[in-house]
């Protein structure tokens, strides 16, 4: 009896010292991140049976288990995820927000000072310093331009670091997962037992993995741990690894992009959108919604300037009195070769045909519908574009728009001719090409960056074109009240040279005549037009007030109908005759010599201000936003972004916080339970030493009888 008694003090001695000795642990790691409660597991003893019964042997500890939750785990993990997520991306948005939004460093301003340099010329066109202010705000804004694009690339620099520092650490978190994978099964397979602690690390590394990618996790029947990203890629199984690296992207070098490790040796470009969740999925997706967005934008708006502005320049005639056709004039007033549409080939694409894809702009950009009331606008997007020859059909290209995925599959050049009328840019491939490679091609992404203003136009302010090459007159002998108007600068069109805008060449020495005639129906003749000029009319009191058009003949004589206040459009100059000539009354156009204080096309110039020059829909045949509207547009949207972002990571780290307390409500220590747990197993300790001590009394009375 004294033996039996003695084995189950002992037994409940030990049981009650295990639970101290796991209620101290619980109590010394209460704030060890990641750490679960654990608690003993016990179980009685196999009991003695005998004739008078069975007599129970004791207490044993089964196990250590720690208190944890799968479900409240990866509930953790998820809201962990996104709130790196949305913190990566917020982040770096703000400070494009506040790049933009800053009233001062904006490009707002900048416009605001160019446009109101071109109205002090339209005031004073002879006075060179007004022309040297024009020219001082133009430089002004082009180094804002460059300015913010500048700020943008080093943000674009920083995004490249940080997915290189968020590569190497899920590297280092991942080895680390795959050896406690490896020790784990070890300590199982020779205990028998759970080791907790290295599970708890284990769960630790897999919830600090999720702050900067989101990982799905499988357990196998063994307890290992499998990680997987985006569609099922591999990235733990068991003890074997598949590392991320950080390699240049192959579509676009100048980004950093995703690898991930095969099998058998190799490296896997990952596309971005595979990469979610976590630090990692907010930069790349900041930099693909946000970053490259706001470059493409900034992008457009320069390269409408340009674009609009030159094409409008190109109208006019210069303090010196030359115009295009002239010797000497400078038709462009900002530089446009390095400004054109940037082509990235693939870097894995087959070189052997020398094939060179290049990219430029619609020159001169399209004008509205009708001349004497359109403006000039583009139809640039602000988005990217990837081009890829097919197998099949053979010959052909898929172009797909990255922004919106729309696609087009044709051959490259009808291909060419839809994003000339489409998207504002024509494509030209020199050399062969071959199946399957690719370009990347980015319209407006070099734009900011390389703005400059014409440096013959910087260097003379007299190459300023603010007059208009032409005047008009009635004649002195008219007898009717007809008047013609000063005139504006217009697209022409020459059938013959395939030519748009002014040419000194279709305004002959004599200048144009336009005589009228009241025999019915009453007609405008004109003299002096070259064969293959489009002359376009209007009627604007007509119903609807369409434009008409003519194409000069070979063979005079040329003319159209007559009714007052018609506005007529032929080679690149737009006027209007108003009121009743009679019959032989006649009006000239003729060069506009020693015209010093004329400053029509610097008023036409100014007025692209306010006109719809950005995001031209063909359908429609003009623009739909000016370019301080698209700018303010595009800030609107970047500061509604940020907004959101900070909104939805406050309502995501609340979601995290709530998912923490509800893991920690059943894997977390409770100190007051615990000191509560000590005072019960001290007692039980206590009790159990006294069980041996009565045996021990027990035993001395048995051997104290004589």
């Amino acid at each position: 009896m004294g033996t039996g008694i003695y084995g189950i003090g002992i037994s409940a001695l030990t049981t009650a010292q295990m639970a101290l000795v796991t209620t101290d642990h619980n109590i010394a790691n209460a704030h060890t991140p990641g750490y679960s409660r654990q608690r003993t597991i016990q179980s009685t003893n196999v009991s003695l049976y005998s004739g008078a019964g069975s007599f129970g042997q004791g207490v044993h500890v089964d196990t250590v288990q720690r208190q944890y939750d799968q479900y409240l785990t990866d509930q953790v993990n998820g809201a962990q995820a996104r709130v790196g997520e949305v913190e990566g991306y917020y982040n770096q948005i703000k400070q494009i927000d506040n790049l933009l939004a800053d009233p001062t460093a904006g490009l707002s301003p900048a416009l605001q000072d160019f446009f109101s340099g071109v109205q002090a010329v339209v005031a004073n066109p002879a006075l060179l310093s007004s022309r040297q202010s024009m020219i001082s705000g133009a430089e002004s804004m082009v180094t804002r331009f460059k300015t913010i694009e500048s700020r943008l690339s080093e943000l674009a620099a920083e995004v490249n670091g940080k997915i290189r520092d968020s590569v190497d650490l899920i590297n280092s978190y991942t080895s680390q997962i795959g050896d406690l994978n490896q020790r784990i099964a070890l300590a199982e397979g020779a205990y028998g037992q759970p080791p907790n602690d290295l599970m708890d690390k284990r769960d630790a590394l897999v919830a600090d993995l999720n702050k900067y990618i989101k990982v799905s996790v499988t357990i196998d029947t063994t307890g290992t741990y499998s990680l997987f990203v985006g569609s099922g890629q591999q990235l733990v199984l068991g003890s074997q690894v598949m590392k991320m690296s950080s390699i240049p992207s192959s579509a676009d070098s100048e980004k950093i992009a995703v690898g991930l490790s095969t099998p058998g040796g190799g490296t896997l470009e990952m596309p971005d959108s595979l990469i979610t969740g976590g630090q990692l999925g907010g930069l790349l997706k900041f930099r693909t919604e946000a970053l490259d967005r706001a470059t493409n934008e900034l992008g457009r708006v320069a390269a409408t300037m340009a674009l609009t502005f030159n094409a409008q320049h190109a109208l006019g005639q210069d303090l010196l009195g030359r115009a295009n056709g002239d010797a000497g004039f400078n038709g462009n007033f900002f530089q446009m070769t390095d400004m054109q549409p940037g082509v990235k080939p693939y870097s894995v694409n087959n070189n052997a045909g020398a094939p060179v894809l290049t990219a430029t702009f619609v020159n001169p950009p399209p004008f509205g519908p009708q001349r004497a009331d359109g403006n000039y606008y583009t139809t640039l997007k602000t988005s990217d574009y990837n081009l890829t020859a097919l197998a099949a059909p053979a010959g052909q290209y898929l172009l797909v728009r990255l922004s919106d995925n729309t696609q087009w599959t044709d051959t490259l050049a009808n291909l060419s001719a839809m994003t000339q009328t489409n998207e504002g840019f024509s494509l030209n491939l020199a050399g062969a090409d071959a199946v399957g490679n690719s370009y990347l091609i980015q319209p407006t992404r070099n734009a900011a960056r390389n703005i400059a203003v014409n440096s013959m136009i910087s260097a003379d302010p007299r190459n300023i074109a603010a007059a208009l090459p032409f005047r008009t007159a009635a004649t002195s002998t008219n007898s009717g009240a007809a008047k013609i108007s000063a005139g504006t600068g217009v697209p022409g069109f020459d059938t013959v040279s395939n030519t748009t805008g002014f040419n000194t060449a279709w305004l002959p020495p004599g200048g144009l005549t336009l005589t009228y005639s009241s025999t019915a129906p009453a007609s405008i003749s004109f003299t002096g037009v070259a064969a293959g000029q489009t002359i376009y009319y209007k009627d604007p009191n007509a119903v609807p007030a369409n434009e008409l058009s003519l194409v000069a003949p070979a063979v005079p004589p040329v003319s159209i109908p007559y009714s007052p206040g018609m506005i007529i459009s032929v080679a690149g100059m737009s006027f209007s005759i108003s009121g009743q000539p009679n019959n032989g009354d006649s009006f000239t156009v003729t060069r506009n010599t020693s015209a010093t204080t004329d400053g029509r096309n610097g008023l036409s110039l100014g007025k692209l201000q306010t006109q719809n020059t950005t995001s031209g829909d063909p359908t429609q045949n003009k623009g739909s936003a000016t370019m301080q509207t698209a700018y303010a547009e595009m800030v609107s949207a970047n500061g509604t972004k940020t907004r959101e972002l900070k909104t939805t990571f406050d309502a995501q780290s609340a979601v995290l916080a709530q998912s923490q307390k509800n893991r920690d409500a059943t894997s977390g220590v409770n100190l007051d339970e615990e000191a509560a747990n000590m005072i019960r197993f001290q007692q039980s300790y206590q009790a159990a030493a006294k069980i041996i001590e009565v045996g021990k009394s027990l035993f001395d009375t048995l051997l104290n009888i004589r």
